[in-house]
């Protein structure tokens, strides 16, 4: 069974989906990859598979253009505009052993929300692979994290 357009994930970021051809039993992970351009503009159609999530925040690090790589926070940068990344959906995929930080993505800066019905809290929205030199524990001592919103 093939699935048509997806419509999008309900957050403020902007979301160019596209087609995502799965087999209806086949559960699906995704993997990511950071488009290293900011602007709306440079993304001119969906992809093929997926979707380009823009319009996320980062606190305590920032992604580094030069290396491609989760990077420290420049002095009195408390958060900065993360580039459009793209996520594809995979079937059977192994999850990479090292080489990135599992980031969460939170709705808003609080990290906190109530547990709903499903048992799920309603703030957080899923873990990002962000690619990185540092092991999990370096950047988790930082406090980093992705937001779709801020509170200015």
């Amino acid at each position: 069974m093939k699935m048509g357009h997806r419509k999008g994930i309900g957050c403020s970021s902007s979301l160019r989906p596209s087609r995502f051809h799965l087999n209806s039993n086949v559960q699906v992970s995704f993997s990511f990859e950071v488009m290293d351009h900011f602007a709306d503009a440079a993304v001119q159609s969906g992809p093929e598979d997926g979707c380009y999530v823009r319009g996320l925040f980062m606190e305590g690090a920032r992604w580094d253009p030069e290396t491609h790589l989760l990077g420290e926070s420049r002095p009195k940068e408390l958060f900065t505009e993360f580039p459009v990344i793209w996520l594809k959906p995979e079937q059977k995929r192994k999850r990479p052993d090292a080489g990135f930080y599992d980031c969460p993505v939170y709705k808003t800066l609080t990290r906190a929300g109530t547990l709903s019905t499903t048992g799920h809290s309603t703030n957080f929205v899923m873990y990002m692979e962000i690619p990185s030199r540092q092991e999990q524990g370096w950047w988790v001592n930082r406090g980093v994290g992705l937001f779709t919103s801020l509170a200015f």
